[in-house]
């Protein structure tokens, strides 16, 4: 097994219900014909199948098996590792979701302390323009706003949204929407999107085109709209509201416990997408449930709504885009590629240098923290 500078091992995702790939078979050929060596975990979870690596040239290896794999090779996933005291001595390109202070933050970065591993947050790879060189933005919006639209429909049916299970691709979840949504589309339903200039919010307002919602009733925010300061009544008159902000400081709350008791019977919301999921986030502007759901159980039940007023709940997944998994991936996959075969150059290529100079920074503050 090479140790070469020019690998990568994909391993899978521990994740439940998590299908998505940092690498696809179509970027995995493309670094292999640049000189690549592409390790790859077996994984029936994974939406691409293991087939589908092998026929490009990629080395299957065991499924989760990359503790063991060479500490020079770095190791590439997407979301964060299992919970574990172990040192991590590997470099990992993934999302950690721990440099903005979250739940657990400076334990996962004591892990890389201990094991003298590096960090390069997918989150925080961004171009010269400052700008993040792949995201999965667009997708988590269609998707959210998708998952919005299904836990309405099953509102007005009287019930609670059910267990999600991702599509095989997009037109299978607008066929599905429109035929779950009374009259077969989305028409007279009623959606406020905050965060609409962005890759996001530009997901969100897709979806809600698709499945038929009238132009007039998909209400698009951004900075403009929110500089005055929530809490904000237009929330509480649409029926789906969904969050795409990228959170980077403390802001007013867009929306309340009180101001929806204060509502009442008049409260038109019913559901709350968070895509933006900040729920540990101590600034989080939307401060009315504590928990991430899950596609097992996507929705939240709001407390404190009062006895005879209509019911809302939140939807609060963490990884949406693997509703549509394949597309995402080579969506996200393909924008990141550019840099990935950047990557034997990351001592002087200024995506890798920038996000190592931020990994060490907030390694040093995880460090102070954890007494290390």
């Amino acid at each position: 097994m090479s140790g070469s500078d020019k690998a990568f091992w994909l391993r899978c995702e521990k994740k439940e219900f998590e299908r998505r790939a940092a690498l696809t078979p179509t970027t995995a050929k493309k670094l292999i014909d640049a000189g690549f060596e592409i390790f790859v975990e077996r994984d029936e979870q994974r939406i691409f199948d293991d087939s589908e690596y092998e026929a490009v040239g990629c080395k299957l290896v065991d499924h989760n098996s990359w503790p063991s794999a060479p500490t020079s090779v770095p190791i590439i996933g997407l979301k964060e590792l299992p919970a574990s005291d172990s040192p991590l001595p590997h470099t990992h390109i993934q999302f950690a979701h721990c440099y903005k202070q979250q739940a657990g933050w400076s334990s996962v970065l004591s892990r890389f302390h201990r094991g003298h591993g590096t960090l390069y947050d997918l989150e925080f790879l961004n171009d010269a323009a400052g700008r993040r060189v792949a995201a999965f933005g667009f997708h988590a919006g269609f998707a959210g706003a998708a998952a919005g639209a299904l836990a309405l429909a099953a509102m007005k049916e009287g019930n609670t949204l059910g267990r999600l299970e991702p599509y095989v691709n997009e037109a299978a979840m607008v066929e599905d929407l429109k035929a779950k949504l009374p009259g077969g589309s989305g028409k007279g339903v009623k959606a406020l999107v905050i965060g609409a200039l962005g890759r996001c919010g530009r997901g969100a307002v897709d979806l809600f085109r698709k499945i038929g919602l009238d132009e007039d009733d998909i209400v698009k925010w951004d900075m403009a709209e929110t500089a005055k300061g929530g809490p904000f009544q237009e929330i509480l008159d649409v029926d789906i509201f969904v969050n795409c902000i990228y959170l980077t400081s403390k802001i007013p709350s867009f929306v309340t416990a009180e101001t929806i008791a204060a509502a009442g019977k008049s409260r038109k919301l019913r559901v709350v997408v968070d895509v933006s999921c900040d729920t540990t986030n101590p600034n989080n502007p939307i401060p009315i449930y504590n928990i991430n759901t899950t596609f097992s159980e996507p929705t939240v039940p709001v407390a404190g709504i009062g006895e005879g007023n209509p019911p809302m709940s939140v939807i609060s997944i963490d990884h949406l885009p693997t509703l549509l998994p394949r597309e995402a991936s080579e969506q996200f996959s393909s924008d990141l590629l550019p840099s990935l075969l950047e990557f034997p150059n990351r001592k002087s290529a200024r995506v890798w240098t920038d996000a190592e100079k931020l990994y060490q920074e907030k390694l040093a503050e995880a460090v102070k923290v954890e007494g290390l």
